[in-house]
C-alpha cells in the first residue's frame, strides 16, 4: 500500500535523472498525501513533467468522489476490473518519488516508517492516469493512482502490500506505446528487497498538514518534552 510518500530531491536532480525540464517553482515535498498535485511522466508526454492530482477519477465517472479511495490500484486487477482496465492499456505513467511511508502498530501506537532505496536516489512508482471533465464547469481534472503488489520479504512486517517501484529499464517499458499485456507481470512485481531499506520516521509525518524536512528524518530516541523510561 502507498498512502503517503516523499519527493524531497531538488529540481536539478529530477531534471538530470529523467531528462525533463522541472519548473523553477518546484519545491521539495516531504509528506505527499492523496488529493495533492504531484509530478508524473505519462506515456502521452514522455519528455515533460505533468502535474496531476493523486486519487484516480475515471473519465466516465459522474463525479470526482472516487478520488478519495482510488489512490492505489492492485496490479492483479488492473487489466480486468473497472475503473482501471481502460487506463491500464492506454494511459500509464510513472510517479516520481524518493521514499514512501508505512505505519506499524506497536503496542497502542502506530509508528511511521520511511522506505527508500539503499542508495537514497530518486525512483518512480508505476501508475495509471486519467482525465475527468467536470459537468458543471467543464474543467478538466487529471488524476493518477499508484499500482501495488504483494510486499517483498523486507517489507512484510510493515504491510502485506507495497507500491511497484520501477527500474530505469522498466520505466521505459511502462511508458511504451507498444507494451504487450504479456509483459505486465514482468514489470509489476515486488522490488528487490536487497536494494531497499527502511527506518522509523519522525512522528510529525502523521499529520498530512505537516510538510517539512523533519518528516523524512529518523525518529529521535526521545522527543522534546518527553522523559525516558526503562519500561517503555
Amino acid at each position: 500500500m502507498a498512502s503517503r510518500y516523499s519527493l524531497a530531491k531538488p529540481r536539478e536532480v529530477l531534471s538530470n535523472r529523467y531528462g525533463v525540464p522541472v519548473p523553477e517553482s518546484w519545491k521539495p515535498r516531504y509528506n505527499v498525501a492523496p488529493g495533492q498535485e504531484m509530478p508524473v511522466i505519462t506515456n502521452r508526454r514522455k519528455d515533460e513533467l505533468s502535474f496531476f492530482k493523486w486519487g484516480f477519477v475515471p473519465n466516465w465517472s459522474l463525479d470526482d468522489s472516487s478520488a478519495t479511495n482510488l489512490f492505489n490500484a492492485k496490479a492483479e486487477n488492473i487489466l480486468t476490473k473497472a475503473p482501471f482496465k481502460q487506463a491500464a492499456r492506454t494511459q500509464r505513467c510513472i510517479v516520481l518519488a524518493d521514499g514512501y511511508f508505512e505505519w506499524k502498530k506497536t503496542g497502542k501506537n502506530k509508528l511511521p516508517y520511511r522506505i527508500t532505496l539503499v542508495t537514497d536516489e530518486v525512483f518512480a512508482f508505476a501508475g495509471l492516469w486519467d482525465y475527468w471533465e467536470n459537468p458543471n464547469d467543464g474543467k478538466i481534472i487529471n488524476t493518477y493512482t499508484i499500482i501495488t503488489v504483494p510486499a517483498n520479504r523486507l517489507l512484510q512486517e510493515l504491510n502485506d502490500r507495497m507500491p511497484v517501484i520501477l527500474t530505469q529499464e522498466t520505466e521505459q517499458m511502462w511508458l511504451s506505446d507498444k507494451l504487450p499485456e504479456s509483459a505486465y507481470n514482468e514489470i509489476l512485481k515486488p522490488y528487490n528487497p536487497d536494494k531497499m531499506s527502511f527506518y522509523q520516521a519522525h512522528r510529525v509525518v502523521n499529520s498530512t498538514a505537516y510538510d517539512y524536512p523533519e518528516c523524512i528524518q529518523p525518529a529521535p530516541k526521545i522527543y522534546p518534552g518527553e522523559t525516558y523510561s526503562l519500561f517503555d
